[in-house]
C-alpha cells in the first residue's frame, strides 16, 4: 500500500510539475500587463504568431491594448506597442534588460556560431572604427570601386546605346549589392601585374556571383531555421550550406586575398587574442556576411521599385543625385574616366535620404527583444505602471506601434519620398499625443543592440542608386505593376522580401 501510495504521489508531482513548466499555472499579478495565454499548452500563441506575426499582434493590441503579454512557445513576450514608452525599455540597463540571451540563441541556431563574452564589445570597438566616420570613408571607397567592377562590365556588354534590356529587379538589386559588399568586405583576388589584373577581376565576378547563388539558397530558409521549424529535407540543406559557407568564408581562405577589409580583419584577429578557435571564427565570418548583407539588396529593390512606381519621386531623386554630381566633377560624359561618388558626395542627398528612410519606414519590421533578468517596472505615458517578470523577455514590434502608426506616419501605407523633410529641405520631427518622438522610425534598432553597420548599409544602397540613376534610364515593364506582396514568414528578421519578383528595363543613358 506505501508503495502504491509512494508512486501516486510522484506521479501527481510529475503531472503537477509538467503542467507548471507548460504554463497551466501562471496567472497575471495585480501590477502585471494583460496576460494571454492562449489555448494550447506550452505553445500558447505559437502558431499563430509564426503565421503571420503582424497580424497576430495587431489582434492582441484591439483585445489587451498598448501592453500585454502573451505565452509563445513556453517563452512570455510582453509587448510593448506605444512609443511614448520605448526608451524606457532600450535604455535600461543591461543588469535588467538583456538583449543578448535571445540573439545568442539565435546564432548559434542559424549559424552554428558560439558567441563568447567579449563578442559585443570587440563588434562594437570594430564597428565604430570602420564603418563609422573615417573608417566609413575607406570602406565606402572599397564599395565603389567593386560596384564598378561588376557594372562596369556589366555595361560593356549590354549592347548599344538606347537598346532596353530587362531584367528581374529583385534579384538583380540584390545580386549587384551582395557582390560588391562582399568583394569589399572580405577581399578580391589577389594578382601582379597589370596584365593579370582583369584575369582577377573575372575571377572575383564569377566567385562573387557563384556566392551568392548560395546564400540565396540559405536566405530563403531563414525564417524556418531561426524558428527551428524547417522539414527535415530542409534542414539537410540548411546544414549543407552553413558547411559550404564555412567552409567558402574560411579564416584560411579569407588571409588569401587582397584588400580585406579592417572590419573583418580586426574582428578575426580579436576573437583569436581572445581565445576563439578557428573553426569558431569561420563560423563567425558567415555570420558577419548574413549581418551585413542580407538586408541591403533587399532595401535597394524596394526603394529603385518605388522610384520607378512614382514618377515624381524618380524625378526629384534624378535631379538631386545629377545635380551633386555635376557639383563635384562626376557628371558622367563620353570618354570621361570613371565615377568616383565619395562618403562626402553621399552626405549631400537630403532628397535621397529621405527617400531610403521612407522605404525602411514600409518594409523594415525586424523585433527587438530583451530578456528580463530582474523584476523591472515600467510606467507608461498614461500613468499606469506594470511590472515585467524576472524571466520573461519584453519586446518591440516597431513597424506595428511606429512606422505603420497613422498618427505618426498619416497614409502610412503610401510612400512619400520626402516624409522625413519640412519644405525647407531640414529634418522632420514627428509627434504622438502632441508629444515629440525620438523614435519615429526604428528599422536598425535602438539603444545598445542598434545595428552597427547602419552607415555602411546606408552608403552601400546610396552608391548603387548613385550608379543607377547616372548610368541607367530605368523603368517597370509593367506601368501599372502592383506593389507585390511581401513574405509575411520574414516578420521580425529585417527587411521584408517580395513573395515575386518584377520586371523592370534599363538603357544607358
Amino acid at each position: 500500500m506505501a508503495l502504491w501510495l509512494a508512486l501516486l504521489c510522484t506521479l501527481i508531482a510529475s503531472l503537477l510539475g509538467g503542467l507548471y513548466l507548460l504554463g497551466a499555472f501562471r496567472r497575471q499579478r495585480p501590477d502585471e500587463p494583460p496576460l494571454d495565454k492562449g489555448a494550447i499548452p506550452w505553445l500558447g500563441h505559437l502558431l499563430d504568431f509564426r503565421k503571420d506575426s503582424s497580424t497576430f499582434l495587431k489582434t492582441m493590441q484591439r483585445k489587451h491594448g498598448d501592453v500585454f503579454t502573451v505565452l509563445i512557445g513556453g517563452q512570455y513576450f510582453t509587448f510593448v506597442m506605444d512609443p511614448l514608452y520605448f526608451g524606457a525599455i532600450v535604455k535600461a540597463s543591461r543588469s535588467k534588460l538583456d538583449f543578448t540571451t535571445s540573439a545568442t540563441k539565435l546564432v548559434v541556431r542559424v549559424f552554428g556560431y558560439q558567441p563568447v563574452k567579449a563578442n559585443h564589445s570587440i563588434a562594437h570597438a570594430s564597428s565604430m572604427k570602420h564603418l563609422m566616420g573615417d573608417g566609413l570613408t575607406v570602406m565606402a571607397q572599397a564599395t565603389m570601386e567593386n560596384f564598378q567592377k561588376l557594372m562596369l562590365f556589366n555595361l560593356s556588354s549590354g549592347g548599344e546605346k538606347g537598346a532596353w534590356r530587362e531584367d528581374n529587379l529583385f534579384h538583380y538589386c540584390y545580386n549587384m549589392v551582395f557582390r560588391a559588399g562582399y568583394l569589399a568586405l572580405y577581399g578580391t583576388e589577389p594578382y601582379q601585374g597589370a596584365d593579370n589584373k582583369e584575369k582577377a577581376n573575372e575571377q572575383d565576378r564569377i566567385h562573387s556571383n557563384q556566392l551568392f547563388h548560395e546564400f540565396r539558397k540559405y536566405d530563403r530558409l531563414f525564417p524556418g531555421l531561426a524558428y527551428a521549424a524547417l522539414p527535415p529535407r530542409d534542414k539537410l540543406e540548411a546544414e549543407r550550406l552553413k558547411r559550404l559557407f564555412w567552409s567558402m568564408l574560411s579564416v584560411k581562405n579569407c588571409c588569401q586575398k587582397d584588400n580585406i577589409s579592417g572590419w573583418i580583419a580586426d574582428q578575426n584577429q580579436l576573437l583569436a587574442e581572445s581565445g576563439v578557435p578557428e573553426y569558431m571564427r569561420d563560423r563567425f565570418m558567415f555570420m558577419l556576411l548574413w549581418a551585413s548583407q542580407g538586408n541591403t539588396g533587399p532595401t535597394a529593390f524596394w526603394l529603385l521599385f518605388y522610384l520607378m512606381k512614382h514618377p515624381e519621386a524618380m524625378k526629384a531623386v534624378r535631379e538631386e543625385v545629377g545635380k551633386i554630381s555635376r557639383e563635384n566633377g562626376q557628371e558622367l560624359k563620353p570618354g570621361s574616366p570613371e565615377m568616383n561618388i565619395t562618403r562626402d558626395i553621399l552626405n549631400q542627398t537630403p532628397i535621397l535620404d529621405s527617400a531610403i528612410e521612407e522605404t525602411l519606414r514600409l518594409v523594415a519590421a525586424p523585433v527587438l527583444v530583451r530578456a528580463v533578468l530582474q523584476d523591472t517596472s515600467l510606467k507608461t505615458s498614461s500613468g499606469t505602471e506594470y511590472t515585467l517578470r524576472r524571466g520573461d523577455r519584453v519586446a518591440l514590434f516597431p513597424h506595428i506601434s511606429v512606422q505603420m502608426n497613422p498618427e505618426i506616419h498619416p497614409e502610412p501605407h503610401e510612400f512619400r519620398y520626402n516624409r522625413f523633410l519640412n519644405p525647407d529641405g531640414t529634418k522632420k520631427e514627428f509627434y504622438k499625443n502632441g508629444k515629440r518622438l525620438k523614435y519615429f522610425n526604428m528599422p536598425w534598432g535602438a539603444g545598445v543592440s542598434i545595428c552597427p553597420g547602419r552607415f555602411f548599409a546606408t552608403a552601400e544602397i546610396k552608391l548603387f542608386v548613385f550608379l543607377m540613376l547616372n548610368h541607367y534610364d530605368l523603368e517597370l515593364v509593367n506601368r501599372e505593376e502592383e506593389t507585390p506582396a511581401i513574405d509575411i514568414s520574414r516578420w521580425g528578421f529585417g527587411t521584408m522580401q517580395p513573395v515575386q519578383d518584377v520586371r523592370f528595363r534599363y538603357r544607358l543613358r
